[in-house]
């Protein structure tokens, strides 16, 4: 039956003709599905149709002349994201001067130069099977207070600045999609001068209670122009990005207030995730901003603090030690921040400047049940593996629990004088070359992870971590963060 289906739907397309059922015109029934076949088709179905409507987009290249504005509730449904295009006319090339957009705000902003153009506080409205091409527009889709929207099995490739384009999504699923050189800078028109700020591949601004999953991000050209963010999110709520592959230089940037109970977890992170916040910002009755677990990281440069209320365990952070750029935490402030922060049974391999340096005072931080090796870097490092603020309340910071080893080259704990006086309680130091000015008193308690470290990550769980090593799951071992142990 579902091929007797299938057939008379392609028949219908290879006439123009869009089915309707008998049982459209029964009280209260939805119309059968609308199938299109080019561009003049799909602007009428999309323009015509109710809410609700499902419209099939055949296979084909669609170019546009303006944006589609899909109602509340209408799907747009492709034949597959390598079957199905919609792109731009060639005559469709908005200006670049309102271009980087204003972030968090519309005014000034060109809503129109995007693919899709979601009416504002539109609802339900699936975007699916289909890929979207706009090398000469600002974006993909843009939308402001679209609740529910549901973007699957869509490649977003080559944009001006972002992909996807939000303002106050909640309830939305951003799920199975690819994001090809999907934003990053532009020309703006004069010999010699590229656009400013970077976009995102999508890019939030006030997201709540919203998934972003199994997503791959991909930057395949070099060129300054096409750097871009996989996710670039101002504030969030009670939202989840899991299982992603992102493969740009900044993997997350969440640099806003009152982000509250933020999940990042089993995601490939080949960039940073950003999240300071000036003195660390407030914490949430919740009592947490971020939790960040089970993702392997790959730059040495992982996470840009200081954020208050946070907590990061069972990482991987894997570093290749030919590139030491970075503290796998960061902070460049100057405001001092209360915390708190927890950091444990993390696996770290190869920290490049250090573990944690932080610029600005932080309090209430602890470190605990990780193992951490340090190897010889390029450069190398010789620096301690922690740098603290000497303004910091270091009675408030405690490391303990910890594997620490410095193979080869040793390394001090500590960066300066003052952090001497945090609390450093039963760690296993091996080659720490400032272990005689460390309390570090023996414990009845474990050292180490409490647990052995194995868990899947990436797009639909890809990548399989068992401790150091990672590898795609189901294959033989291909990477190996301590090939020594």
């Amino acid at each position: 039956m579902q091929r007797l289906v299938c057939v008379n739907v392609l028949l219908l397309v290879a006439v123009g003709v869009s089915p309707t059922g008998a049982a459209a015109s029964e009280a209260g029934a939805m119309p059968s599905p609308v199938v299109v076949s080019d561009a003049a088709a799909l602007v009428a179905a999309v323009r015509d149709q109710p809410e609700g409507a499902v419209i099939h987009i055949a296979a084909g290249q669609y170019r546009l002349e303006a944006p589609l504005e899909p109602k509340a509730g209408q799907t747009l449904q492709g034949a597959g994201m390598d079957k199905t295009v919609i792109t731009h006319a060639d005559s469709w090339k908005p200006s670049t001067d309102t271009l980087p957009d204003p972030e968090i705000k519309t005014q000034g902003m060109d809503t129109r130069a995007y693919l899709i153009r979601l009416p504002d506080k539109a609802a339900n409205i699936t975007i699916c099977h289909l890929t979207l091409r706009a090398p000469q527009l600002h974006g993909a889709i843009y939308g402001w207070e679209n609740q529910g929207l549901h973007v699957h099995h869509v490649c977003v490739r080559e944009t001006l600045w972002s992909g996807i384009r939000t303002f106050l999504l909640k309830q939305g699923r951003i799920h199975d999609c690819q994001f090809i050189d999907a934003g990053g800078r532009w020309e703006r028109g004069k010999p010699g001068v590229q656009g400013g700020i970077t976009g995102g591949a999508i890019f939030a601004v006030w997201m709540a209670d919203t998934e972003i999953a199994h997503n791959r991000f991909v930057r395949t050209r070099q060129e300054r122009q096409y750097e871009f963010y996989g996710l670039k999110i101002r504030q969030a709520k009670r939202c989840r990005l899991h299982h992603n592959t992102i493969e740009v230089n900044f993997s997350i940037e969440m640099p806003f207030e009152n982000d509250e109970d933020v999940e990042i977890d089993h995601n490939v992170l080949f960039g940073t995730v950003s999240i300071p916040k000036h003195a660390g910002g407030p914490v949430p009755p919740s009592g947490r901003t971020f939790r960040i677990h089970h993702n392997w990281f790959r730059d040495s440069y992982s996470i840009e603090f200081v954020r208050n209320g946070v907590e990061i365990s069972h990482n991987l952070f894997d570093f290749d030690p030919r590139k030491d750029h970075g503290n796998l935490i960061s902070g460049f402030g100057n405001a001092a921040a209360p915390g708190p922060a927890e950091f444990h049974n993390n696996l770290v391999s190869n920290p490049g400047r250090g573990v944690i340096w932080l610029n600005e005072p932080y309090n209430n931080l602890v470190v605990r049940n990780n193992h951490i090796i340090a190897r010889p870097t390029a450069t190398p490092r010789r620096d301690g593996l922690f740098g603290f603020n000497a303004k910091s309340d270091m009675k408030t910071i405690s490391i303990r629990d910890n594997i620490i080893e410095c193979r080869e080259l040793p390394r001090p704990l500590f960066r300066n004088a003052e952090s001497y006086s945090a609390r450093v309680e039963n760690n296993r130091l091996i080659n720490v070359s400032d272990v005689e000015k460390l309390g570090n008193a023996p414990a009845d308690r474990p050292v180490g992870p409490q647990a052995p470290l194995k868990f899947t990550c990436g797009v639909h769980d890809e990548v399989t971590v068992d401790q150091w090593e990672a590898r795609p799951t189901s294959q033989q071992p291909a990477h190996s963060a301590a090939p020594n142990r």
